[in-house]
């Protein structure tokens, strides 16, 4: 039996310390038969409806290439081909694609779109990604570290930038969940909301999680095993926030001094696109700007041997087939 199965994937939260490590031990085994050229079409015959209202690579090529993995149809839905939110209500779209599709991947804004998409559609709802969570980044990040490091349990995870949204956010809830220790490490105002602190708090009591905040970047990357980064202004947000992010979080650029500091031991991590040169369109428009030819992370450090953000990337597919097979097989 499945015990996963017809259940929804919308936030960390939602789930034990044992379903997440069941799920990031599936997405291993898949990922194992991937490599071998082993079938594992166990959804043969579904269909599942992929809506993007935030376009992405990394996250439409996993679903979709999970999905035919598992031997399922998908249908693609980007920002001009839904009416969802627009003309038609979320609960009248989730009623329809309920009646036409086994499972609805979302990445877009609101965590309530997601949660209400799952509440009327009557089919089992992955989260792509919304305002406040990442989940599927999340399992993929962690699948990442086990294969570094060989466990989670006491790996220090430091990420460093604008933890308020998806990523800072996620991250701490899974590093909660897992026993792990978080430190968030920017600014005061840049660190995750208080009530969301409190919760994680509570997890962390029961998993023997370390949660900490620091605006010091010595002291918070002292012994740490990953350091993680993020752009610093998120997909929605007015190109006028970008003067205010470079001069707050410019001291929060993973460097390779600041890996220096950490210790041989430590990886990089990021979950990408990330503005580490001049080879984008927005990388030389701040340069242009601003002066600088790298945001978050220096190009030397991306490029490194400590750099295992392709890994990383890999790994989407994996842990997001793990979870769309797990909702959908009959037996797993």
């Amino acid at each position: 039996m499945n015990p996963f199965k017809g259940k929804s994937f919308l936030k960390l939260l939602d789930f034990t310390p044992a379903e997440i490590s069941s799920l990031l031990d599936l997405a291993a085994d898949l990922k194992a038969k991937k490599k071998a050229g082993i079938p594992h079409a166990c959804c043969a015959g579904k269909n599942v409806a992929l809506i993007f209202e935030k376009t992405s690579t990394r996250t439409r090529c996993s679903f979709e290439v999970a999905a035919y993995d598992l031997g399922m149809n998908c249908t693609y839905l980007d920002p001009s081909g839904s009416q969802i939110g627009k003309k038609e209500s979320i609960a009248d779209t989730a009623r329809v694609l309920g009646r036409m599709y086994d499972g609805i991947e979302y990445r877009g804004y609101g965590q309530n779109i997601v949660e209400d998409l799952a509440k009327y559609s009557g089919v089992p709802v992955w989260n792509g990604l919304t305002n406040e969570f990442h989940p599927t980044q999340i399992l993929a990040d962690f699948l990442t570290v086990k294969e570094h490091f060989g466990d989670l349990k006491g790996i220090k995870l430091v990420y460093m930038g604008d933890a308020r949204y998806n990523m800072g956010n996620s991250l701490m809830v899974g590093c909660a969940k897992m026993g792990m220790h978080f430190v968030a490490c920017a600014p005061e105002k840049y660190w995750p909301n208080s009530a969301l602190i409190d919760t994680c708090r509570k997890i962390a009591a029961e998993t023997g999680a370390v949660l900490e905040f620091e605006d010091d970047v010595d002291k918070a990357v002292a012994g740490a095993h990953v350091i993680y980064t993020d752009v610093w202004v998120s997909m929605g947000e007015p190109d006028s926030v970008w003067e205010e992010r470079i001069r707050d979080l410019l001291p929060y650029r993973v460097t390779s001094a600041v890996m220096g500091k950490a210790g041989s031991q430590c990886v990089f991590m990021h979950c990408l696109p990330s503005f580490h040169d001049l080879k984008t369109s927005i990388g030389r428009s701040i340069f242009e700007k601003f002066g600088i030819d790298c945001m978050e992370v220096t190009d030397e450090v991306f490029e490194s041997p400590a750099s295992i953000v392709f890994d990383e990337a890999e790994n989407r597919m994996h842990t997001i087939k793990a979870v769309m097979s797990s909702s959908l097989a009959e037996d797993l």
